[in-house]
């Protein structure tokens, strides 16, 4: 899919799953499985987590959600992501890691050395080999998106809601086989969010979270679920931070460089984001660029399915056509977050009812 393409469509999908990486949830430990742990209070757990530095582990993560999404299939980018069975996370604890999704009978697999990122699908047998320069490499959390760390995605999210939030502890829970704290945060009362709380499972030891949950108002249970089933907080072999094509796979080389159209590109696209309100929430808005409704190319033979989408049809089929004083455009709603992007390219998005939404689009 183009790039300017993608600023749509990820803006859509980025806002179902909610904004600020809301997204990362689990479900509550069951009532007999609660471990004897030392007393500790919510803010010094907080602080723990947050300068938490857990080291070489590998571990197994299993995905579910109930989020109302509609059933885009893999039209849009990230979404089968939501659908995948598993996921096998290993890393040296210094910057080296390796990803391994599981889908049906295919599997994904993205090794990160430090200088060098390797993606390859199992289901077309294709390898992308992505030669970070030294100067980007030498950049803290350098490297692809696929490997970001989910306790980095966690420890974020606290540090964004933390402050509009009540924060407890409410009492323990056994995560993976391995003790742990349930730190919960509530929004205030003056947060207007479809978010009822966030559940962390800290581990007891190394305090990294190893389940969190987000829970929406007028649900029993979590909107959407990652979670760790096994873990192992040990030395990693380094072969695994190493990565050979399998006897036939077609491979693609690439060097990632920013010429001066793109740094213009990424300075245009900040100017063009505005964060209005802080903490539940937040909105982010801006603007998609001119042609991004336009369809996508057609897609060429070996190329992965979905990039020929037409974003403007998504929206027809799976969006509620609203308008307003703000202007009119479409709707997307799951039980975590809301979106609108309006006919001019507008957009609006983050874990607020609508109404929200159209508050901050008439913001100047």
């Amino acid at each position: 899919m183009k790039p300017k393409t993608k600023g749509i469509t990820a803006a859509v999908v980025g806002t179902a799953l909610g904004a600020g990486g809301l997204a990362f949830v689990a479900m509550p430990a069951s009532a007999d499985d609660k471990p004897a742990l030392p007393q500790v209070s919510a803010e010094d757990l907080v602080q723990s987590v947050m300068k938490a530095k857990p080291g070489a582990f590998d571990g197994t993560v299993k995905v579910s959600n109930d989020l109302g999404l509609p059933q885009v299939g893999n039209a849009l980018p990230g979404a089968s992501a939501l659908n995948m069975d598993s996921a096998h996370i290993f890393t040296d604890g210094a910057g080296k890691s390796r990803l391994a999704v599981t889908q049906g009978a295919s599997q994904e697999t993205v090794v990160h050395d430090g200088t060098t990122v390797w993606d390859y699908s199992s289901k077309t047998n294709t390898a992308t080999k992505v030669t970070i320069p030294a100067e980007v490499a030498q950049q803290k959390g350098a490297g692809s998106d696929k490997t970001a760390d989910p306790v980095a995605a966690s420890t974020e999210l606290l540090a964004k809601v933390r402050e509009s939030s009540t924060v407890s502890v409410d009492g323990t829970a056994t995560v993976a086989d391995r003790p742990a704290y349930e730190l919960v945060l509530t929004p205030k009362p003056t947060e207007r969010t479809l978010l009822r709380e966030i559940r962390v499972a800290v581990d007891s030891q190394t305090r990294m979270p190893l389940r969190v949950s987000v829970l929406s108002n007028g649900t029993a249970t979590p909107a959407l679920e990652v979670a760790f089933t096994e873990i192992e907080f040990t030395q990693q072999p380094a072969d695994l931070f190493t990565f050979t094509p399998p006897k036939g796979a077609k491979v693609e080389e690439k060097t990632p460089s920013i010429d001066q159209q793109h740094k213009d590109m990424a300075e245009q696209a900040r100017q063009d984001v505005k964060v209005v309100g802080d903490g539940w929430d937040t909105v982010v808005t801006g603007k998609v660029p001119a042609d991004a409704l336009n369809a996508a190319p057609k897609q060429q033979s070996g190329e992965r399915q979905g990039r020929n989408t037409d974003p403007k049809a998504l929206l027809e089929r799976f969006a509620k056509k609203v308008n307003g004083a703000w202007g009119s455009g479409y709707l997307v709603t799951t039980k975590v977050g809301s979106a609108v992007l309006t006919d001019d390219g507008r957009f609006a998005a983050g874990a607020v009812p609508e109404q929200v939404l159209y508050e901050a689009l008439g913001q100047k």
